[in-house]
């Protein structure tokens, strides 16, 4: 008999060419919606800065323009709004504990589907992917089945549902319906007045994105880029577009915030 031919290798087996391994292994996120995850890993297990932490991360993997400021947003605004998608999601899941870097998962993907403008699917889709990526295929249905109730209502509808309601439980209400911690709303509620009609606001306030504002050098010359002057500090200058790095370069400017000037300048 003639001998018989050896068998090729199957795709699922060790043995399968380097090309169809090197495929498999290669990840299924894309770059920006990594870089998210990563940082909300790093701020809940080392407590890292993010605002330290994400602008190195973006430079180490070379994210620029569109997926450095996706990246940006998702970051942030899944930060900033943790404390109700916390609540919505416990409203969707039937465990009462759920592993960590799933948890992040879910909030990335809660934050895409009630405050961005990614679409429902892609949204889902996406998270289904991290969640193969980084912690496995096994939680990948959980996060798809999750996601997909989370999808069936807009923020407003969901803090109707998963708030306290507000008469029985004000501080209840507040923390879950702007996300704050119970004791911020509480400071804020003994500093306004407990029923205070500013309270809203303020807590409101706290969670818009911020705006880049530079402080200007007293003796500054140099051209502006685009933007305006803030209202109550005199060294103020909000960004509303250009590239201020030659003014900070130069020490003409440095970047920081109104209220900080206002504290400085308080102290002088």
């Amino acid at each position: 008999h003639a001998p018989r031919r050896a068998a090729r290798p199957r795709r699922d087996q060790p043995g399968r060419p380097a090309a169809n391994r090197s495929r498999a292994a290669r990840p299924r996120t894309d770059p920006a919606r990594r870089a998210a995850y990563d940082v909300l890993r790093a701020v809940a297990d080392r407590d890292a800065y993010a605002n330290l932490l994400l602008p190195a991360l973006l430079a180490e993997r070379g994210l620029t323009g569109r997926d450095a400021s996706f990246a940006t947003e998702l970051t942030y605004g899944t930060l900033r709004g943790r404390g109700s998608y916390d609540a919505i999601l416990a409203a969707c899941s039937d465990r009462d504990d759920i592993d960590p870097p799933v948890r992040d998962v879910l909030r990335l993907g809660a934050h895409q589907l009630l405050a961005t403008r990614v679409g429902d699917h892609a949204a889902v889709a996406t998270s289904v992917d991290l969640a193969k990526d980084v912690c496995g295929p096994r939680p990948s249905g959980f996060v798809n089945a999750v996601l997909r109730r989370v999808a069936t209502r807009d923020l407003d509808g969901w803090i109707q549902i998963v708030a306290p309601d507000r008469n029985r439980d004000p501080s209840g209400y507040l923390a879950v319906r702007y996300s704050y911690p119970r004791w911020i709303v509480d400071a804020f509620r003994d500093a306004l007045g407990p029923d205070a009609a500013e309270i809203d606001d303020a807590l409101g306030a706290g969670n818009v994105r911020p705006q880049v504002v530079l402080a200007l050098s007293p003796g500054a010359d140099g051209p502006l880029p685009d933007g305006e002057r803030t209202r109550w500090s005199p060294y103020g200058f909000r960004l509303a577009g250009g590239d201020p790095s030659p003014l900070v370069a130069s020490g003409e400017a440095a970047v920081q915030d109104e209220a900080s000037q206002l504290a400085a300048l308080a102290l002088t």
